[in-house]
């Protein structure tokens, strides 16, 4: 077998040949190398062949099924970092959630549409490659310290600019959808920066909010669009759905070294979280909150209300929104947070401002 390791590779796991032909013959016009497998056992071998950078996997197989495939691929060094699209005429959210708790990164339903199908794809390109840009970086960089201790700081300088400019384009991979996703990116970041600051935390943490917040919506990659983009009130299943991009987002964040991705995966998965312990997903109360998370979710939810959103026909204003939040204070949002939003209010509308277009200033500019 000739493989190509210049262009991106897929692997499809499916035991109807039907399926296995139709999929290829979507992903090749794109540029992707395909490789294919009929059951479970030849899937996994194939796998630790190729190192595929994403495998499509129908769950209802004879033999090993979708989920023990699942369940082998990520409990494996070698291959647990491969993004996992389940494809599969299952409706049920148990099945999905089972998936999810295996290790699964995303869901396509049959009979798989290809424009969906290509942006999955594509999507979870992005992570594989940006995990394997830090697992590379943080391998050089060992060998680095080991030999030249006198340049461990210019190497770590390097390697931090690095890692946050894609965090940056991940975190808008992650919302590319959203017409306002860069300016948001940057407006929030700074605001809970920017609040941080204001209470008095340490530089350090400080950065490392300012870092860690645009990821908190990662796992929206692995939201349908159909929900994702929906206009209007999403149904009670709608809303199950969209509630794991919490889940989601941790996964796919767990696992990394550095400190800004570590608080990313935190945020991810706790910043719809509410102070009374109304939120999701686990219903955590006050302190149980993490404070970076607390901060972070008062400066989204100001971002959100005065943006654009597929799900409301307008934005508020910057008195509306503070008005709403005030009025939501000490259910929605910690109490001495929101006191430190007030008190930096005029810092707010003016980040607000400096930040109203995608294309304006620079990124980090809180410190």
């Amino acid at each position: 077998m000739i493989t190509d390791f210049n262009r991106t590779r897929i692997m499809v796991i499916d035991d109807e040949e039907r399926n296995l032909r139709l999929i290829e013959a979507m992903l090749i016009p794109h540029g992707y190398e395909v490789f294919k497998a009929n059951d479970g056992e030849t899937g996994l071998k194939l796998v630790n062949k190729i190192a595929p950078d994403v495998i499509l996997l129908d769950i209802m197989m004879p033999g090993l099924d979708g989920f023990e495939v699942t369940k082998r691929l990520k409990k494996s060094n070698e291959t647990s970092r491969i993004p996992i699209i389940i494809v599969t005429a299952l409706t049920e959210i148990e099945e999905r959630v089972k998936a999810l708790e295996l290790g699964a990164d995303d869901f396509l339903s049959k009979p798989v549409d290809k424009s969906e199908l290509v942006a999955r794809v594509k999507s979870l390109v992005k992570v594989k490659a940006y995990n394997d840009h830090i697992l590379n970086y943080q391998r050089e960089l060992e060998e680095e310290v080991a030999k030249r201790t006198g340049e461990l700081q210019l190497a770590l300088s390097r390697i931090k600019t690095m890692s946050l400019d894609t965090i940056f384009h991940l975190s808008r991979a992650a919302e590319y959808k959203d017409e306002d996703t860069g300016a948001h990116i940057k407006r929030m970041s700074n605001y809970a920066a920017r609040i941080a600051k204001r209470m008095g935390l340490p530089d350090e943490d400080v950065e490392s909010i300012l870092y860690a917040a645009p990821m908190h919506d990662v796992g929206k990659i692995g939201i349908p669009d159909r929900i994702l983009l929906k206009p209007g009130k999403l149904n009670s299943e709608e809303w199950i759905i969209m509630c794991t991009h919490t889940s989601i987002g941790e996964k796919i964040l767990t696992g990394s070294d550095s400190e800004f991705i570590k608080l990313g995966a935190v945020i991810a998965l706790n910043h719809h979280e509410k102070w009374d312990g109304s939120g999701y997903p686990r219903g955590l109360r006050g302190e149980e909150i993490p404070l970076p998370v607390r901060i972070i979710t008062i400066a989204d939810v100001f971002d959100a209300l005065t943006s654009r959103r597929p799900y409301r026909l307008y934005e508020f204003s910057s008195d509306e929104a503070y008005k709403i939040i005030e009025k939501t204070n000490k259910i929605h949002f910690d109490p001495s947070v929101f006191d430190v939003f007030k008190n930096c209010w005029n810092e707010i509308l003016k980040i607000k401002d400096e930040y109203s277009n995608e294309s304006e200033n620079h990124f980090y500019n809180i410190l």
